[in-house]
């Protein structure tokens, strides 16, 4: 089994706070993604948005365009309405051969709200899942015959975030419903990543390596903080900066046969965290997490 290793740019230039690192030119991220040892990264703000353009700007440094966020409004919006407004972000996945969406539903989340707290995210009702499950499928059937699997990403502040309703969600859906596996976000939800990973793998096409820093995730969770807030102070940071045990998370992943990306995806301040000597360290901390596990990297 071989994996690619890839970052993404929010450890420069992050999407939902621009204020940080939005000075930071997207040639110093790419430069610096590379120069860290990495072959391929997400889109950003920052990135063209046309295939030639981003074929251009990524070609120097010897990159890869992997994937790119994707927040739905799918809990509101026809399956019709929502394949209008992904097809845009569609077109240029595919277009760049990209294999998986990072997607995620976003409807009435609060992970963007800066003063509203973590524990008021909104949760789905049985309802609203039995109405949810049939268009999530049929949207990745739609991308899937593009060639683009859509990656489900649970995320902190929105309606999918605990393990439970990832399993839930897997359970409700065909394989065409990938996970993306996020060992930061299960980490902050309270749960035990492996072990979602032990249930899931097979379903696992993309991984979001993150690390969380437990003192500011208690914190965050004690003082009932934002998602926003529980960024700028700190709470997650790239593998091997804090208490996630990455053998342990991505043993299930490897023992599945998972041969693609382990995306090194960390937002944090670039004020307080400088960029590159956090990409080197989790670039660092996943190539050694391969060679414990066996686990093949590609140039």
């Amino acid at each position: 089994m071989t994996v690619h290793l890839g970052t993404n740019p929010i450890a420069w230039s992050n999407d939902d706070l621009p204020e940080l690192g939005g000075d930071t030119p997207l040639e110093t991220c790419l430069a610096q993604a590379a120069q860290a040892g990495f072959s391929g990264i997400e889109l950003g703000n920052k990135f063209p948005r046309e295939p030639a353009a981003l074929t251009a700007t990524l070609k120097p440094h010897g990159l890869r365009l992997v994937s790119g966020w994707y927040g739905a409004q799918l809990r509101e919006r026809s399956v019709e309405d929502e394949i209008r407004a992904v097809q845009p972000h569609l077109d240029l996945l595919s277009a760049m051969a990209c294999p998986v969406m990072v997607f995620a539903e976003v409807g009435g989340s609060v992970q963007g709200q800066r003063g509203t707290p973590l524990a008021n995210r909104p949760v789905m009702t049985d309802a609203e899942w039995r109405d949810y499950l049939p268009k999530i499928t049929a949207l990745a059937e739609h991308m899937a015959a593009r060639g683009v699997h859509l990656a489900y990403h649970h995320h902190m502040g929105t309606v999918i975030e605990k393990a439970h309703e990832v399993d839930r969600l897997m359970t409700g859906t065909p394989d065409t419903v990938g996970l993306l596996y996020d060992t930061g976000h299960l980490t902050f939800a309270g749960d035990v990543p492996s072990s979602v990973a032990e249930r899931w793998a097979r379903r696992i096409v993309h991984v979001h390596a993150k690390d969380v820093r437990p003192e500011v995730m208690r914190q965050a969770i004690a003082e009932r903080w934002s998602f926003l807030d529980a960024v700028i102070a700190g709470v997650f940071t790239v593998p091997g900066d804090g208490c996630v045990d990455f053998q342990q998370a991505l043993g299930p992943v490897a023992r599945s046969g998972y041969a693609g990306w382990w995306i090194v995806e960390a937002e944090q301040d670039p004020a307080r965290a400088e960029p590159l000597a956090y990409a080197r360290l989790g670039h660092r901390h996943l190539t050694r997490t391969a060679e414990a596990l066996n686990v093949g990297l590609a140039c």
